[in-house]
């Protein structure tokens, strides 16, 4: 149910290197999972005697009848032994979605497992971040697992990303993704499993998002608190950046634990489709001109095409006075020597140099697309010896 991925749903090629370096093999397959390991050992039960779980799950619902069997089974077959429960919210579904899941109960108490379920049945659904909102209030554990309705764990999910969580306090936990079905958003899926620690602090600006992506999301319910709770505006907020973007403000940290712990599944369906590409450049641009550019005296934006020029409209005034030329390896756009600011109320128009790369100066904000290249921007950067986070962010 969360907001997801910012990649177009055109987007459809091979994702065989999706989960590398990855310890597990997932498959497109649904797996048979394992059963569960023994009982909650006595010290879980005391914590859960206590009102006090290790570890809920927070899973939001609308909906997902169609999904709802693999998830539970794969959540009912987690191989963690600590006290755990399943907070479910149903936010008016009207498949029968909420009666599923009690059916499940049972099930689930004889693992030791608690689940907590409610819901409600308006006319309309409240959304995302009202529903992930409700099941976390409702939930006693100390660390806060979210898990989509329509994707499935694998059965060390929740014990990998608690043992990384408890030695990183005030830190959002992810792990690396398979996604349903193959071969969809493959260059998004290759971006989430594959930057490494650095660049989930430092790409924090690109159009695909939270470096650490939401249905993976395991923290601490201390840390929620201070960052939370979710932005509950509904349909067309993407709630999970807002929180993301809180989490850096708040001085949070990220970590991916790298393994494929999770089938990710892209389906028509998903709230993603619902938040406005205009919604999330104007999110982007602002948290940028917040986190970068109002520290900065001058900059660089590297591509004087279409994406860079758009990035310097939409800047404020005072940052648009900061750009001290645009840098590009077309030699056409080069050529022509500046870009004017047709636009502009100011007189003269501003009118910005367009510079090779190799006569500009950083510090860069760099508009060009990751991966799409074929290494040749990657190449550029190094080249003049630049660190990323330091001299140049991507934004693109």
């Amino acid at each position: 149910m969360s907001s997801r991925e910012r990649e177009s749903s055109t987007e459809s090629v091979d994702s065989n290197a999706e989960c590398v370096p990855a310890k597990r093999i997932c498959t497109g397959e649904i797996l048979e999972l394992p059963a569960a390991h023994s009982a909650p050992s006595a010290a879980s039960e005391e914590t859960a005697k206590g009102c006090s779980m290790d570890v809920s799950v927070i899973m939001p619902v609308y909906n997902a009848a169609c999904w709802l069997e693999e998830c539970l089974s794969a959540i009912l077959n987690q191989d963690f032994r600590g006290a755990m429960e399943l907070s479910v919210f149903d936010d008016a579904s009207t498949d029968g979605s909420r009666s599923m899941i009690e059916e499940w109960r049972s099930r689930f108490e004889e693992r030791g497992i608690s689940m907590v379920i409610s819901g409600h049945t308006s006319d309309k659904p409240k959304g995302v971040g009202f529903a992930k909102n409700q099941a976390v209030a409702q939930s006693t554990g100390r660390y806060l697992c979210f898990q989509d309705a329509d994707d499935v764990m694998m059965p060390e999910r929740v014990r990998l990303q608690y043992e990384a969580a408890v030695l990183n306090a005030n830190t959002i936990v992810g792990c690396q993704v398979r996604r349903l079905p193959e071969g969809s958003t493959e260059r998004y899926t290759r971006w989430i499993n594959t930057i490494n620690q650095d660049q989930l602090q430092t790409q924090i600006f690109t159009s695909h998002g939270p470096t650490v992506i939401m249905p993976t999301w395991l923290l601490s319910r201390d840390w929620f608190l201070k960052i939370g709770p979710f932005n509950e505006g509904g349909k067309g907020v993407p709630e999970d950046l807002l929180m993301f973007y809180e989490n850096v403000r708040q001085g949070g940290r990220l970590q991916r634990v790298d393994e494929c712990l999770l089938l990710y599944r892209y389906h028509e369906h998903a709230a993603t489709h619902s938040v406005l590409e205009e919604t999330i450049w104007d999110l982007r641009v602002s948290f940028l001109q917040e986190r970068v550019l109002g520290q900065w005296e001058s900059f660089t934006i590297w591509n004087a095409g279409k994406q860079g020029r758009k990035l310097y409209r939409s800047l404020s005034p005072a940052n648009q006075k900061k750009v001290k030329a645009f840098c590009d390896v077309d030699e056409n756009k080069i050529k022509k020597g500046f870009y004017t600011y047709e636009d502009s109320k100011e007189r003269p128009k501003p009118k910005v140099p367009v510079v090779h790369y190799t006569a500009s100066t950083p510090p860069y904000i760099v508009c060009v697309k990751l991966d799409m290249t074929g290494g040749v921007l990657e190449q550029n950067l190094h080249s003049l010896q630049l660190k990323e986070g330091v001299d140049y962010y991507h934004f693109n």
